[in-house]
């Protein structure tokens, strides 16, 4: 069995080399497999590796990319686990998908365990009775999560098609279970106008989450207690300290932060509508990201003739598990098909997380 290589056990060639060699070696074999190689990067990722994307984007972008993939045998993922398993999950047997760094996972994605849904599934149901509630999950959320939607007659959603997602549920005339992140939850049926009164919030640390029977029927949607470490950084004085110091500032900000953020922000949006929202603004804008530093600092490069600061300040908002993909990561992968990660969902999880992926894609459009 081959051994399960990541960023800290690479042999030495790659682990102790230059920036430069492995540029110059990720060059020469992407040169050497053609058509044969699709590269997908997220917006998160590191400068350096953006360089080499064949396909750059957000979660729901790169799911498309991958599930329209005709000629590739290998397709290569900088992002994180749950990404790469949807990448497997949407493409054909014949491809091979690898995850850069075998250990770059997602601390919100872990707080929604298997059983602990499940659990909560069999209580919810108990109380308002079968065929009922239809349930939604985040896209940073586990492959069997995400069978779990497909096999109840749910879907899965990302920041970009979010509400789409909640108006393809509500036209289903049933109440909305949404896991992990609190925040795009709640964010996303404020923007729908669902009465707070109408939200219920599942905490998985109490008995039933803490609910009442008469709480869930009361609710058109359950909230689960999950949410982006990255992004609950940000907060409503970081937004008064940026207006005080730029007086003509833009402020936009990503969904998964707190309802309070972006109440006060003026707009709110996906990693690819935050990208649109920089390219477009007038030059000499001066514009407060209140997202992930990667992508932050890639904008401010790509920009120059507009100010691009984090909303944070100078607080360093980084996602470790995106920041742990490197070049010498993408080099041995890319020299090491054998060696390297595969991401192989197995055939009983991929067949119902399929229908949900494939839901997602078909409301996104």
């Amino acid at each position: 069995m081959a051994p399960n290589y990541n960023i800290a056990n690479l042999p030495d060639e790659y682990r102790i080399a230059s920036d430069s060699d492995m540029k110059k070696r990720i060059a020469v074999r992407k040169q050497e497999l053609g058509d044969k190689l699709v590269i997908l990067v997220h917006h998160y990722q590191r400068l350096e590796l953006v360089e080499f994307n064949d396909f750059l984007g957000d979660s729901y972008g790169l799911s498309k990319m991958a599930s329209i993939q005709k000629n590739a045998e290998y397709i290569v993922f900088c992002g994180v686990r749950f990404m790469a398993e949807a990448a497997d999950i949407l493409t054909d047997d014949d491809k091979k998908v690898y995850l850069a760094n075998a250990t770059a996972g997602c601390p919100m994605a872990d707080m929604a365990p298997n059983d602990d849904v499940y659990r909560s599934w069999e209580f919810i149901e108990s109380v308002l009775g079968p065929d009922k509630v239809i349930p939604l999950a985040y896209m940073n959320s586990s492959a069997d999560l995400k069978a779990f939607c497909g096999k109840y007659g749910g879907l899965i959603c990302t920041s970009s098609n979010a509400d789409a997602a909640f108006d393809y549920c509500f036209k289903q005339g049933k109440k909305l279970f949404f896991f992990p992140d609190q925040h795009l939850g709640r964010n996303t049926a404020n923007k729908k106008g669902i009465p707070k009164n109408k939200i219920a919030f599942y905490d998985a640390r109490q008995e039933n989450g803490g609910l009442t029977a008469a709480m869930l029927d009361n609710a058109n949607v359950i909230l689960w207690s999950g949410y982006c470490p990255i992004h609950v950084n940000f907060n409503t004085d970081q937004i008064k300290q940026q207006r005080k110091a730029f007086p003509d500032l833009q402020i936009i900000v990503h969904p998964e932060c707190p309802e309070e953020v972006v109440d006060l922000a003026d707009s709110v949006g996906s990693t690819s509508y935050i990208v649109k929202y920089v390219e477009q603004a007038a030059a000499g804008s001066t514009i407060a990201i209140g997202t992930e530093m990667n992508l932050v600092h890639r904008l401010a490069v790509q920009n120059p003739d507009k100010k691009i600061i984090s909303l944070a300040g100078s607080m360093c908002v980084v996602c470790s598990n995106m920041y742990r993909t490197s070049l010498q990561d993408l080099c041995f992968t890319l020299e090491n098909f054998d060696k390297a990660e595969l991401i192989k969902v197995p055939e009983d999880v991929a067949k119902y997380a399929l229908i949900a992926l494939e839901r997602m894609l078909e409301v996104g459009q």
